[in-house]
């Protein structure tokens, strides 16, 4: 059975390459809807780092905006079609692993520009597995860019870059803001999101924020911490 992700031209997973045990717990979610690194069809994207977080909210977040606008810039130069781009604290739940060939035979019939199949909004459930949303929305960690918005996109994100934080027009911000602006100022712009969502963000120390909590250092907290991580994983992989 093909995978959900064959229907993509190219599918990205940003991923710090120090963060092997993200690269190996990604390795192991693609396992599960038919896919196996090395594969032509995904890309372990190596995520921007920096050092200074300019005028952005974090370090993190400015890597994570470079690494985005980085993939955007490849698709465009490339001519894709359309890409699929995944955080590497992406999990997919049971319902994106057992129903994949219905998920992308709705997919191939509907019209879209920016498709969010991980999102953290409380909708109202349909009788479709997608549906149409305007409002702005939070995490990027599972999600879809056409071809048809591809350039605009990169045009966008770099006209962000000349422009400090909190500028009227869109300035240096959190990508799934830039994205949101994005959608904000072009309002003809067709945004789908999963209804329920086909993927969440497993729980893990983020590299997006730079502190640390305090349990971190105490071996048996930080212990306890993960099975609890386990736990919750379990949960929202049965949703």
């Amino acid at each position: 059975m093909p995978s959900f992700i064959d229907f993509f031209d190219k599918s990205y997973i940003i991923n710090l390459p120090e963060r092997r045990d993200r690269y190996s717990a990604m390795r192991r979610e693609l396992e599960k809807v038919g896919i196996f690194l090395p594969s032509d069809k995904v890309e372990i994207f190596p995520a921007v780092k920096k050092t200074e977080r300019g005028e952005f909210p974090s370090v993190g977040a400015r890597g994570c905006f470079l690494s985005h606008l980085a993939i955007l810039r490849q698709a465009k130069e490339q001519g894709l079609n359309n890409v699929l781009i995944m955080e590497d604290d992406l999990s997919f739940n049971n319902r994106f692993i057992k129903n994949q060939q219905a998920l992308t035979t709705e997919l191939q019939q509907l019209e879209w520009d920016m498709l969010y199949l991980g999102h953290v909004e409380t909708v109202k459930p349909t009788t479709t597995s997608f549906q149409a949303f305007s409002q702005t929305l939070r995490t990027t960690h599972f999600l879809a860019i056409n071809g048809s918005v591809i350039e605009r996109l990169v045009h966008f994100f770099e006209e962000i870059l000349s422009r400090p934080g909190g500028h009227p027009d869109g300035g240096a911000m959190h990508v799934d803001g830039a994205y949101s602006t994005f959608r904000q100022q072009n309002p003809e712009v067709i945004t789908l999101i999963a209804t329920p969502v086909l993927g969440f963000q497993r729980p893990s120390l983020s590299d997006i924020y730079e502190e640390r909590h305090w349990f971190y250092r105490l071996p048996v907290l930080r212990q306890l911490v993960s099975v609890a991580r386990a736990v919750k994983l379990w949960l929202k992989r049965k949703l």
